[in-house]
């Protein structure tokens, strides 16, 4: 194989694990889609407690039940979720990103983007396609299972909770990922 059939082998292979995945986007996905938001947010409060609070708290969430990225080169990710305000699921979005680099492997996780002011939230629904960048701040694992979100992190406008991580990849970043409003 010479380098190009390599590279687009490696790009077939990617697509084909993202395109499998089972994401709930179909005739009764806005139904499934919003079954695993609910599992999501129970796991991730009884996991993590402190979360409860940032939920409390938040303008709206943006709970991405499963995640799936793969890559070996060429890399790519992608998942489906729901954006609640109050205990309301308001809309359905897309999260995809993709990634060129020295990479290898496969993961799924969950993540929850909590929107703490009712401004964060506007712009990301007015948006046409938000992007994950340099404003999200990332609430972190301090002690073992205990994740909190600390004094400067709990006053940005957006804070990300990535967890659930299994697989065969190492790291799991939303810097990057674009968020698109879909119709289930």
């Amino acid at each position: 194989m010479n380098g190009l059939s390599r590279r687009a082998f490696g790009v077939l292979l990617a697509g084909s694990a993202l395109a499998g995945c089972a994401n709930g986007v179909g005739s009764d996905g806005g139904a499934i889609v919003d079954a695993r938001a609910d599992s999501t947010l129970q796991y991730l409060y009884t996991t993590y407690p402190g979360t409860q609070d940032l939920g409390a708290r938040a303008a709206g969430m943006l709970v991405m039940p499963v995640v799936t990225e793969a890559g070996l080169g060429l890399g790519g990710s992608y998942g489906t979720g729901v954006l609640r305000v109050g205990n309301s699921t308001v809309d359905f979005y897309s999260a995809t990103a993709a990634s060129v680099g020295l990479q290898i492997g496969a993961q799924q996780y969950s993540h929850v983007l909590f929107f703490m002011t009712q401004d964060a939230l506007a712009q990301f629904r007015q948006s046409p396609g938000w992007v994950a960048g340099a404003d999200i701040e990332y609430a972190i694992n301090a002690q073992g299972e205990v994740l909190r979100a600390d004094t400067t992190t709990s006053l940005s406008p957006v804070i990300a909770v990535v967890f659930a991580q299994s697989g065969l990849r190492l790291g799991a970043t939303l810097e990057g990922t674009k968020y698109t409003r879909i119709i289930p």
